[in-house]
Formats: structure tokens, C-alpha cells, sequence
């Protein structure tokens, strides 16, 4: 559900139906909960209240912290495991200019295959939760094959071919790094945990009561604001390879492997 909601609405759809929901959500609930027990408003509990309040609040602040640190952190990586792995399949046709021709065609025929398959054929996979070492195991089977079935000439085509397998092993790395990381996401208790605590901190802002009706509406509409904003960015960041904020494949479109997307 999470990943058809990232990949069919916009970030900005999201924030208005996740922070507009929840705010919207908090100001009725307070406002029936208010003329329900009119009392509220004189505050004769606010004192307990604002104890409560703030302790959950404490612990709910940081435990939202650390799991946005950690999902930012791991998009960060994700960012930098791709762009790893383009720059090894760039390097490796870099390295097959010092082959023989026909050993530097099959080489580079093999990673335009793969590098369009990782774009075309793995990347839809990886958005939709659904990724696979099969879309380009082919293609990548075949790099190591030529590599294996060529034997260089002189000092120099083996200090080339040394780099070009040493790089072509490290795309390989790479792949599986990718792959891991797309299958990744919060795991239950932590989302149950985040939900869970709006779910409770959210309600407490109705039982501090003050007496004008726009503080106490400006009051829980603005926790409210903050605990919505927070949700959405663990929603957002969960899946790094859905939604707006994904990690493009662009890297595979540029420098040395643009050639290979030249009409």
C-alpha cells in the first residue's frame, strides 16, 4: 500500500493529506472533546497534563529523530551505493580501450546490456518492491565471460585487465548492495511505534485546556503539524527507491556510459 501511494501521489499530495488529515483530525477531535466536557477549558488538570505531555513528548520527539536519522542515512547510502556501481561499469569501458577490438566490442556490448537493463528493467522492479538479480545477471555473466576467456598480451593490456576485473567485481558488489537496499524498510515495531505515539500524544493535546478556543486550536493544531510532518518523512524516506524523493538513475545515463544511450 505504502509503495502505490509513493509511486501514484505527489510529495506535495502527500503532505496535504498526512499533515492536512492530521491536523484536520486533532482540531475536530478537540473541539468535540471541548464542548463534550466544557470543564476542560477552565485547565484544573493542566498541570498534569502539561507533565504528561511533556514526557511523551520527550520520548516521542527522540525516538522520531532517530528513525528519520536512520532512514536519511540509508537513503544517503543508497545514493552513493549507485553511484558507485555506475562508476565501475564506466571505468571497466574506460579499461576496454586498451583491448583488441573485437575483445573491447563484445566487453562494451555487455555493459550497454546491462546498464540498460538496470535502468529499464531492474529500476521499475526496485520502485514497485518487486527486485530481482535475474534482470541483469545475464548481461553480467557475460562481462566476466569475456574477461575470463582473454588472456592479455603485454604488461600493458594486463595492468588494464587487472583494473577492468577488479572494477567489474565491484559492479557486481555494487548490484547486491542495490538490491539489498531496495528490499530494505522500517521494520513493524518501529512503524507501529511511530503511528502508535502520534495516536497518543496527538489526544493528550486535548486535555490541556485554556480558555480562549483559538490558543487551545492554534495549540494542538500546531503538535499536530509537527507530529504529521514527521510521519510523512518516515513514510517518505522508508522506500528509497519509490516515490519523488527516490534515487534516480541517472548516474547510468552520464559521463562515460552516456554513449551507450545515443539514439
Amino acid at each position: 500500500m505504502s509503495l502505490w501511494l509513493l509511486n501514484h501521489f505527489s510529495t506535495l499530495t502527500l503532505a496535504v493529506l498526512t499533515v492536512g488529515g492530521t491536523v484536520g483530525l486533532a482540531v475536530a477531535g478537540s473541539v468535540l472533546l471541548r464542548r463534550r466536557y466544557p470543564s476542560l477549558a477552565r485547565g484544573e488538570h493542566n498541570d498534569m497534563v502539561g507533565v504528561t505531555l511533556g514526557m511523551f513528548g520527550a520520548i516521542y520527539g527522540i525516538i522520531l529523530a532517530f528513525v528519520i536519522v536512520t532512514l536519511w542515512t540509508q537513503l544517503e547510502d543508497t545514493q552513493t551505493i549507485v553511484a558507485s556501481e555506475a562508476t565501475d561499469a564506466a571505468l571497466i569501458t574506460r579499461d576496454a580501450a586498451s583491448f583488441p577490438a573485437a575483445v573491447r566490442a563484445r566487453l562494451e556490448a555487455t555493459m550497454n546490456g546491462y546498464v540498460h537493463a538496470v535502468v529499464e528493467d531492474q529500476w521499475p522492479r526496485m520502485r514497485a518492491g518487486h527486485p530481482s538479480y535475474g534482470a541483469t545477471e545475464t548481461h553480467l555473466q557475460d562481462a566476466f565471460g569475456v574477461l575470463q576467456a582473454y588472456d592479455p598480451k603485454d604488461e600493458r593490456e594486463q595492468v588494464f585487465y587487472e583494473q577492468a576485473v577488479g572494477h567489474l567485481d565491484d559492479v557486481a558488489s555494487q548490484r547486491r548492495a542495490r538490491i539489498t537496499m531496495a528490499r530494505q524498510e522500517l521494520p513493524p515495531l518501529l512503524q507501529v511505534l511511530a503511528v502508535g505515539g502520534a495516536l497518543v500524544l496527538v489526544p493528550l493535546t486535548f486535555l490541556y485546556g485554556m480558555r480562549k478556543l483559538r490558543v487551545q486550536i492554534l495549540f494542538v493544531a500546531s503538535v499536530a503539524g509537527l507530529v504529521g510532518f514527521s510521519l510523512l518523512l518516515v513514510f517518505v524516506l522508508d522506500r528509497p527507491f519509490a516515490g519523488d524523493l527516490s534515487v534516480s538513475p541517472a548516474p547510468y545515463r552520464e559521463g562515460a556510459l552516456a554513449r551507450y544511450w545515443t539514439p
